[in-house]
């Protein structure tokens, strides 16, 4: 029973985080109906789904303790120091693009404003190394924790991260218009485009 409760926890809870993470990423749109207050009610929308990616996140801790009842083994066919060799693999690569992203973006990482400008940094090369890097944590998770169901169930994550950059990019449109159609046709989703590479 708490298995289940603790499953479908994650899923609630993945749900929710999506939900309100798209809501905190359109305060160009909100602001067109509420004024300057839509951009302290976003931010108050990125905590909330922030939350719910924490609570995600113990979850995931807990179904180790507390797996589903299924035909699927319950930790991978070698000893856990592979497993957790190959999340710290992950976790190099990842942990930059989504520190480096955190570093340029700075308070606007989790404080919407109306006042801030594009970002420069790791953002001239590619367009959203914090989602590129933070997804990539679940299968960090899913590793050191040795779980196969885990780390197939992490892949949920990539839909719900892309749509998360959707939105932040439909409402970047909205706030920047022609300055940021230009910036996204010469700068990667979440690779850079080859001709930055050949530039530098």
């Amino acid at each position: 029973m708490i298995a289940w409760i603790n499953f479908i926890s994650i899923v609630v809870s993945a749900l929710i985080c999506l939900y309100f993470y798209v809501k905190s990423a359109s305060p160009a749109a909100l602001e067109k109906k509420i004024g300057k207050i839509a951009y302290r009610k976003c931010t108050g929308y990125r905590i909330i789904s922030s939350i719910f990616m924490t609570v995600a996140c113990v979850n995931y801790v807990l179904y180790y303790f507390y797996p589903l009842p299924m035909n699927l083994s319950q930790t991978f066919p070698w000893g856990w120091w592979i497993s957790a060799l190959i999340a710290t693999f992950i976790a190099i690569p990842g942990g930059y693009l989504w520190g480096k992203g955190m570093k340029d973006a700075g308070e606007e990482t989790m404080i919407v404003k109306n006042e801030h400008t594009l970002y420069g940094g790791i953002y001239k090369k590619i367009r959203h190394p914090q989602a590129a890097g933070e997804i990539t944590f679940w299968w960090v998770i899913a590793f050191f924790l040795n779980s196969p169901f885990l780390a197939l169930f992490s892949f949920i994550w990539i839909p719900i991260f892309y749509m998360m950059c959707w939105a932040e990019e439909k409402d970047l449109i909205i706030r920047y218009g022609k300055e940021y159609l230009e910036y996204r046709r010469n700068t990667g989703f979440i690779i850079p485009k080859r001709n930055i590479i050949l530039k530098k």
